[in-house]
């Protein structure tokens, strides 16, 4: 867990309260069907990717006590606005990106040398990371995880995917999975791995929401030589003829 201290935002018409949201239709919302949650979000068409939340406020002299409030629309990279004005503590892009969110390490197989035509394993090693900040006076806890993993395979080939696929026994590497690739031409090659990250935070212990945007990270590079492989026929017995070309 790693503390962080923002700067309280302007108060302005700050009244007694303190707010938070949670989706509408957040995980475990069982009196919401799918008919409704379809219902509640097609209400927010104004911007793309629009969804519909609940508001919760609390007293902000404490102790924490989270009361259902209205509903309102948000919407990707947008920050947080409640109706009626009010402090509003919410985690926001920006304090998303400057979080010192480690970056999954790239694995490889194989590790140094592959050959020409077989798949290369790349894999990320990622783990779901929490950090805890000071927002407004509040403690306000993070977690960010991985939602998109975009490979650069370092011949000009690219690759975005959801997963991060992972390594392999020995005996099956040059296999083919999610996450590998095949080279072409024989050389060096540097790969690379951007991983996109999304956040969730919680105010004092209150219902963890989205944070609007994303953050991306880069991995450390791997260095890869690739080379080629022959195979070839001799017609020698190498006990008859120790001097036979391949013995």
């Amino acid at each position: 867990m790693v503390r962080f201290d923002f700067p309280s935002p302007p108060l302005g018409s700050v009244d007694q309260y303190i707010y938070s949201y949670e989706p509408a239709c957040a995980a475990g919302v069982e009196s919401i069907s799918a008919g409704l949650c379809n219902k509640l979000n097609s209400q927010c068409s104004e911007k793309p990717n629009g969804v519909m939340v609940q508001w919760f406020r609390s007293s902000s002299s404490g102790p924490t006590d989270w009361q259902r409030t209205e509903m309102a629309c948000m919407y990707d990279g947008a920050p947080p606005e409640r109706p009626g004005g009010g402090l509003v503590v919410a985690v926001t892009e920006k304090q998303l990106r400057e979080l010192p969110i480690a970056a999954p390490v790239l694995g490889a197989q194989p590790e140094r040398h592959t050959l020409k035509g077989a798949e290369t394993n790349l894999y990320a090693e990622p783990a779901e990371q929490s950090f805890e900040l000071t927002i407004a006076g509040r403690k306000v806890q993070v977690r960010v995880a991985p939602a998109e993993y975009r490979w650069s395979y370092g011949d000009g080939t690219t690759l975005t995917t959801a997963a991060p696929g992972g390594p392999i026994p020995a005996a099956r590497w040059g296999e083919k999975t999610a996450t590998s690739h095949a080279y072409a031409v024989t050389g060096d090659v540097t790969a690379s791995l951007v991983t996109v990250f999304t956040g969730q935070f919680s105010v004092e212990g209150g219902p963890f929401q989205p944070i609007a945007g994303t953050a991306t990270v880069t991995s450390a590079p791997r260095t890869l030589s690739v080379w080629r492989s022959e195979v070839r026929l001799y017609a020698d017995d190498c006990n008859v003829n120790p001097r036979g070309q391949g013995c």
